[in-house]
């Protein structure tokens, strides 16, 4: 018989140890390794496939101050939704200073839109929209690349699909600004941090979507122990608008990459005008991109802005709404109606003291016949309407000082066309109207608490199913 050597006893040892060692519950510090299947790749294809069109067309809403249903609003002239993917900006990662862990983080509008996903999510998913929730820092000094550890990765990537499956979210989108690295004691980036994060999410969502907004020290950190995030995300894409250039991501060809960077807001610095999102579509063509990124849509129709682009990428103009520029709600332009509180069904939208001045608050008051309580209502094109007392006709239904925060006084005020008095007026159902101000869209007229009681505070709150948002229209 063969003798075995102290080196051979202590090598088999080892591996005997080595065996009983894997079958233990302790987290395995490793990833998946680039060369073999991941589902990230596995399942791509089907997943662009699904869209139909070449390159995808990507759109970030703010909610904080927009709709995001504005996004299935626009078509190509064939009847195709432009959009391909609506992203809800934002969500946060937080740092809890007790537990000394990141959790998940949503704020009021970001609720507001998860918690009703039947009302925001769901339309724009059944138009063959994908709807994806960005993740953003938040100034306390947790973000996607400090996570200390695995395990720490692992339980946020948990959070994430989490909210993915409860609010039926299609996907996930990172993007690490605002982190604040350090803060609160919190650790510097580190290179396994973000490879952790994605590879866990991945393995939790493996028929999602993970997008990758290529900023931050996440960006610098692509690759650990052999694993790229190229191989663990579905898309990335330039984060700086106005610009033209593709990430560099290892592990991702372009077919899966967006070099063009778009803001179509023309009240921020980094606004894109119509005929560089035109030569950014051209660019993009010609270099093979598979992603057209576009940011910050409101509620003002800019189709006509859309559509140099988009007869460079597809062949089609844009269209918005139902192809005209005023969709159908069933007001008579020019003619009187009283606005009912949904609250009670009795009390009406009313002009406090019959007031004539500018300033003068809105408020619910029991119907009493006054022309305080009668409104001309005006088509004034776009889709919105302005709204003026017969008490006071040269003023209009007006939101104090064009505030978009929630609890904002609505009163009258000299008619100036601003649209922070247009009113976009959309039905939802049983004869009830919700109005929605052109400069804060994600917002509703409101009576405070819901309350029925005489003299209550008109003023605008976050969109919302509830009977404080719905207005019986009444034509006199």
């Amino acid at each position: 018989m063969k003798k075995i050597s102290l080196l051979s006893l202590l090598t088999l040892l080892i591996g005997i140890f080595s065996i009983n060692s894997c079958s233990s519950d302790r987290l395995d510090d490793s990833v998946t390794p680039d060369n073999q299947p991941s589902s990230a790749k596995t399942n791509m294809g089907a997943k662009v496939a699904a869209f139909g069109k070449n390159p995808l067309s990507v759109m970030y809403v703010e909610v904080n101050s927009n709709d995001i249903r504005e996004v299935g609003k626009y078509k190509l002239a064939d009847g195709r939704q432009l959009f391909d993917v609506a992203i809800i900006f934002a969500a946060n990662i937080n740092y809890n200073t007790s537990t000394q862990k990141a959790y998940l983080s949503f704020n009021t509008q970001v609720t507001n839109v998860l918690t009703n996903k039947n009302m925001y999510i769901k339309p724009l998913q059944d138009k063959g929209i994908k709807v994806m929730l960005s993740i953003l820092g938040n100034h306390q000094g947790a973000g996607f690349a400090n996570f200390p550890n695995q395990a720490a990765a692992q339980a946020f990537a948990q959070e994430l699909a989490d909210a993915v499956t409860t609010y039926g979210l299609d996907g996930i989108d990172f993007d690490d600004e605002y982190a604040n690295y350090g803060a609160n004691g919190t650790g510097q980036p580190n290179q396994s941090s973000f490879v952790y994060l994605v590879t866990a999410l991945r393995d939790l969502l493996p028929d999602k979507i993970i997008s990758f907004y290529n900023i931050g020290p996440s960006a610098s950190n692509l690759s650990y122990n052999g694993v790229t995030v190229g191989s663990k995300v579905d898309y990335a894409w330039n984060p700086y608008y106005s610009t033209y250039s593709a990430p560099n991501i290892p592990g991702l060809d372009n077919a899966h990459k967006g070099a063009a960077a778009v803001n179509v807001n023309p009240g921020t610095s980094t606004f894109t005008s119509s005929s560089t999102a035109t030569n950014y579509a051209q660019r993009t063509k010609d270099d093979g991109y598979g992603v057209f990124l576009c940011y910050d849509l409101g509620s003002t129709n800019i189709a006509s802005y859309f559509s140099g682009a988009t007869n460079v990428l597809y062949g089609q103009n844009t269209v918005y709404g139902d192809g005209t520029t005023t969709p159908t709600t069933g007001i008579t332009s020019g003619a009187t109606y009283q606005l009912v509180s949904g609250s009670n069904g009795t009390s009406m939208l009313d002009v406090l003291n019959a007031g004539t001045t500018d300033g003068t608050k809105v408020q619910l008051w029991a119907s009493n016949g006054n022309t305080a309580q009668k409104w001309k209502i005006t088509d004034v094109g776009g889709g919105y309407y302005k709204l003026q007392p017969l008490n006071a006709p040269t003023k209009s239904l007006d939101v104090s000082n064009s505030g978009t925060t929630n609890g904002t006084q609505v009163q009258i005020y000299t008619d100036n066309g601003t649209n922070a008095q247009k009113w976009k007026i959309t039905s939802v159902g049983n004869d009830y109207y919700t109005l929605s101000p052109a400069h804060a869209s994600g917002f509703n007229l409101d009576v405070n608490n819901g309350s029925a009681t005489n003299g209550t505070k008109i003023q605008i709150w976050t969109a919302n199913t509830g009977n404080a948002q719905k207005w019986k229209l009444v034509k006199l």
